[in-house]
């Protein structure tokens, strides 16, 4: 059994509630300014927590994608993770296919998966390229 690295521990729990409360800033401020009709803060929420793990990865793991240390944690496991949110992409997408925004829905999943994957490799890019 591998034992618990409490210091690495810390540091996701302190990553993860920074990450939460940004989360939660966004969102809202995203909300008041553009309206909460479709929901445009979780999508920049996710859009830009894929751009900056691929900035991260790209700077900390290059060539290595396996290695991983104590910033990786902090940053992609914790605040990062802390930060986006599967569940609430699931719920508001789930919330518009059932109020027959089909458009909407499907938008706002594709443009999440699609938009967050090339935002991840571009930001792996500019990561290889600044380190």
């Amino acid at each position: 059994m591998v034992g618990i690295n409490w210091q690495w521990l810390g540091m996701i729990m302190i990553g993860g509630a920074l990450g939460g409360m940004l989360r939660l800033a966004v969102s809202n401020a995203l909300a008041r300014l553009m309206g909460s009709r479709f929901p445009w803060g979780t999508l920049a929420v996710n859009l830009s927590a894929a751009a900056a793990i691929g900035l991260v990865a790209g700077m900390l793991l290059a060539p290595d994608l396996s290695a991983r240390s104590l910033v990786w944690y902090m940053l992609v496991t914790g605040l990062l993770g802390g930060y986006s949110t599967v569940s609430s992409l699931s719920l508001q997408t789930l919330s518009l296919w059932q109020s027959g925004r089909h458009q909407a829905a499907i938008f706002n999943m594709g443009g999440t998966c699609l938009g967050g994957l090339m935002l991840l490799a571009l930001g792996f890019w500019l990561g290889r390229a600044l380190w």
